[in-house]
């Protein structure tokens, strides 16, 4: 007697929730310039660029920012983001946490995430006393805190990148002749790159960490013995 074939159907891939309003006003709280964790004071090496003369218009602010996005702290920090949030506990964060120290690929670098990462928990623990995070790196304590309030990876990600680009852009507006409405421009035109590389990165996979932005890098570590300056990085 012939055994009957079973066929067994693949389950289609069901996209992700929508966030609702609740969490979308929350992610924007915590990645808004008001929320207290200094990122004002940081310029991720943009200052020597500038300075250097490597950065003067619109245009080359623009393409600065987007290299460091996709290229760079952005994408980097967007994996140790979603790392974070699909870690098991907070042991496995904290071990998170210290790849992400080992990869700043300076002093400052490191000053900036770790500074940004412990005024992110001291005022999220205040606020969301359910999350219970501590001295962890600014995009791990985001990741931790989005997976203990149950917000949606790759929303959370899009809105630390874009706000980490808007700091950048804000930033190249005090240190070079760049008006309110360009610098809007270039924030808006990447925004779809922030999208995008949220979703390329929601699976934290740390395997493909990387970072070809080799000129930010170098500004970092000369930001570090400049002398006349305005920014902490």
């Amino acid at each position: 007697m012939a055994v009957p074939t079973v066929i067994l159907m693949a389950m289609p891939t069901l996209p992700p929730p929508m966030p609702t309003d609740a969490q979308l006003l929350t992610l924007a709280q915590w990645f808004s310039p008001a929320y207290p964790v200094g990122a004002f004071s940081y310029s991720h090496g943009l200052e020597w660029a500038v300075t250097s003369g490597g950065v003067n218009t619109a245009a080359e602010l623009r393409n600065w920012v987007a290299t460091v996005l996709d290229h760079g702290g952005g994408r980097s920090d967007a994996l140790f983001l979603a790392a974070a949030y699909h870690s098991i506990d907070a042991d496995a964060a904290k071990q998170i946490d210290a790849e992400c120290r080992a990869f700043a690929p300076a002093q400052e670098r490191l000053q900036e995430t770790d500074l940004q990462g412990a005024a992110f928990c001291q005022i999220t623990n205040a606020v969301w006393p359910q999350t219970d995070i501590d001295a962890l790196t600014l995009p791990v304590a985001a990741g931790r805190a989005a997976r203990i309030c149950d917000m949606p990876v790759g929303t959370t990600s899009a809105f630390y990148l874009h706000s980490f680009a808007s700091n950048l852009v804000a930033a190249g507006q005090r240190l070079a002749p760049i008006g309110q409405s360009a610098a809007q421009v270039i924030v808006n035109e990447l925004a779809p790159l922030c999208h995008d590389i949220a979703a390329q990165t929601a699976d934290g996979d740390l395997s493909r960490l990387s970072s070809t932005s080799f000129l930010a890098d170098i500004a970092a570590m000369k930001h570090e013995t400049q002398h006349s300056r305005i920014f902490r990085t």
